[in-house]
């Protein structure tokens, strides 16, 4: 058989030091190399085209998340992550009072750990920076004292501000004054600016108006009062002629 990267040295072809003749003779040389070459070949073939140092696509060496876990693994990384959530939370304290769930949303959003993210939820609670119940009285007194809203409408903002279902219930109940009365007295101060209009069309838009406010099955009745009142003439002194 005739080897097919040409022939090793046999030992009849190496000529020792011993003789005086040279130490390899040329087709040592490729043989050595042909040789290397297989291996490296076979290592190929076996490890899905890569040489055996390399693994992964494209022969480089990769683990996927490495990236992550040295981020996971240096606890300073963890730290400035942290701090930099909470400076980012503070400047929008600054601005507005937040829920609870709203400052945890702003801390997953620095991408600020679980642990860490409770750690500072803690703190903020302990200084009075969070407070879900002051938060809920707050939203309440705006609510109806300024937009003249009824309890379905302040229900519906504490819920959207993401407020436990329990402080939504105990600032509902603490709500002043009496609904419909209140209903009764946004629909009298809207009811004025519908005077020149036909009556079906005034308390179409009037029970409108009372129902986005929340004010419910109510609006219809408390509309048709506040239309019936502003119809309502004025009551004149009787004047008597000599």
């Amino acid at each position: 058989m005739i080897p097919l990267f040409g022939r090793g040295a046999s030992t009849g072809d190496r000529v020792s030091a011993r003789d005086g003749g040279a130490a390899r003779r040329p087709d040592d040389d490729a043989s050595a190399w042909n040789n290397t070459w297989a291996e490296r070949a076979a290592g190929a073939s076996g490890s899905g085209g890569t040489s055996g140092w390399a693994s992964g696509s494209g022969g480089v060496s990769a683990t996927p998340g490495a990236g992550e876990a040295f981020a996971e693994a240096d606890p300073r990384a963890a730290d400035e992550i942290a701090a930099a959530g909470e400076a980012t939370l503070l400047r929008k304290l600054r601005t507005r009072s937040l829920s609870e769930r709203e400052a945890r949303d702003v801390l997953r959003g620095s991408e600020v750990d679980g642990d860490a993210a409770e750690e500072i939820i803690g703190r903020f609670l302990g200084h009075g920076y969070l407070d879900d119940a002051a938060l809920a009285d707050q939203l309440v007194h705006t609510a109806v004292d300024r937009k003249g809203q009824g309890r379905m409408q302040v229900a519906q903002t504490l819920k959207g501000r993401g407020l436990p279902r329990e402080v939504i219930d105990a600032a509902l109940d603490a709500m002043p004054g009496d609904e419909r009365e209140r209903a009764l007295e946004f629909a009298r101060t809207k009811a004025r600016s519908m005077r020149g209009l036909d009556r079906e069309v005034a308390l179409r838009r009037l029970s409108g108006q009372l129902a986005r406010r929340g004010y419910g099955g109510a609006s219809l009745e408390v509309a048709r009062r506040a239309l019936d009142e502003l119809d309502r003439p004025a009551v004149r002194g009787v004047r008597f002629e000599p």
